[in-house]
């Protein structure tokens, strides 16, 4: 689908009339399909481009804050299902951001059908991800999605698929990509500067918490029913929807998914053998007693591949080498996280990168490169298919933990080999009247 492109006074409003009623469905068959240059479409260099962004908590007020440092942007409207937050955010970013009067909603689907926006962030729990971003491209729209990708294995492979099939741009909120430490760390590793690789071992926030849900009457202002989504139904609680819901399967994996996609993401990003089959993976966790919460708080994951490398996956206060994620080789190994990183041998930071080594895509914004791939074409630093295996990891990471035994993961067919009952936690039914 192409855009047709209108000068801002011309700029159509948002239509509440007309929005679509359902997300798409999707076919989605098993492959895995490369990363590739997306065809060319109407939005020129000179072009201005509009947003919507979907989610108004911490991760959609970042959003805002970077897309208003890109002149070449306008964003033109907010969604959230809590009015009074959204009414909240519209005046707050209007006044620090200067942003021109956007149109509030709380229904995406008032958004992804509008012809005249050009594409959206989406930063809502993450059942919600795969719908609304697949309802989006399909619509004709660009997608930012925070990460995880998905809730579930079989809903990322769907998002895969419809962004290739609609030919749009997704990048992945996993900004780690973006940052010229990881992308050190990761290319001294794949180049060889630390020897041969033995292990990588990430360790992510898990976190102990006691959460007891209190059932409350629905907000006059909130769409309930929209924040479930696909979610099962469930009476409200007033401490699920604004930060808890993380620590609740219904919506999330816990932070060995939403905090684990981020360094898993590193892990392979220089380590890439882990994405060959079969990849071996057991687990074991702990699990809060007391609570309502059924996510892991403590974990241990091992991977294997078929050569003997290993990543080890921990909550980071289990982790023998705290926070962060470690490449280990037989010459050397380097430690990074978001506020540095480490060399364990004299000179290893030192070393620069040959022309004839492999270099990996240079991005130092995570936000602009979304922008600038917009125009482009082109596949962004974090596509759509590594955001799928990292939270692919993450997800059979969790598995493991709860099934209690060795498993083999088969990345071309997506499933566990031989095992009917792991097999069956890769996907979930949807509450109706929502589809994949």
């Amino acid at each position: 689908m192409r855009l047709k492109r209108e000068t801002m006074k011309k700029m159509k409003k948002i239509n509440r009339r007309s929005f679509l009623k359902r997300t798409a469905a999707a076919v989605v068959p098993s492959m895995i399909l490369p990363p590739m240059i997306l065809p060319q479409d109407a939005i020129g260099a000179n072009d201005r481009i509009t947003l919507g962004v979907i989610g108004m908590g911490d991760r959609g007020s970042a959003h805002i804050h970077s897309l208003s440092a890109i002149r070449k942007v306008q964003i033109v409207a907010l969604c959230d299902v809590q009015g009074e937050t959204l009414k909240r955010k519209q005046q707050e970013f209007k006044a620090r951001y200067e942003l021109s009067d956007p149109v509030t909603t709380q229904d995406f689907r008032e958004i992804i059908s509008d012809p005249s926006v050009d594409a959206v962030t989406i930063a809502t729990p993450e059942n919600w991800h795969a719908l609304m971003s697949i309802g989006a491209m399909k619509n004709g729209k660009d997608v930012y999605c925070e990460k995880a990708l998905s809730l579930t294995v079989a809903e990322g492979r769907a998002v895969c698929d419809a962004t290739r099939r609609y030919g749009r741009i997704l990048q992945a909120g996993t900004q780690q990509r973006s940052d010229a430490r990881f992308r050190q760390a990761c290319e001294l590793s794949r180049n060889g500067y630390l020897g041969k690789l033995k292990k990588v071992i990430i360790g992510v926030p898990g976190g102990h918490r006691i959460i007891k849900l209190e059932p409350s009457v629905v907000p006059a202002d909130m769409n309930y029913d929209l924040w479930l989504g696909p979610a099962p139904y469930k009476p409200y609680r007033q401490n699920l929807c604004t930060y808890n819901w993380y620590f609740f399967t219904d919506y999330c994996a816990g932070w060995i998914q939403s905090w684990g996609v981020h360094h898993l993401d590193i892990g392979i990003w220089g380590a890439p053998e882990f994405l060959e089959s079969p990849l071996e993976v057991e687990g074991s966790a702990q699990f809060e007693p007391e609570g309502d919460a059924d996510v892991s708080f403590f974990w241990q994951v091992k991977f294997k591949t078929q050569s003997g490398l290993i990543m080890e996956f921990y909550d980071d206060k289990s982790s023998p080498t705290g926070h962060g994620c470690r490449f280990i080789g037989d010459k050397g190994q380097v430690h990074v996280t978001r506020s540095s990183i480490t060399g364990f041998e004299p000179g290893i930071l030192d070393i620069v990168i040959k022309p004839g080594d492999e270099h990996l895509y240079l991005s130092n914004d995570h936000m602009q490169n979304f922008i600038d791939c917009i125009q482009s074409r082109r596949d962004p630093v974090a596509p759509v298919e590594a955001c799928h295996a990292s939270t692919t990891l993450s997800l059979i990471a969790d598995i493991a933990t709860r099934v209690k035994r060795k498993m083999m993961w088969n990345w071309q067919k997506e499933q566990f080999i031989g095992d009917d009952f792991a097999n069956r936690m890769l996907s979930r039914t949807m509450r109706k009247p929502w589809i994949l």
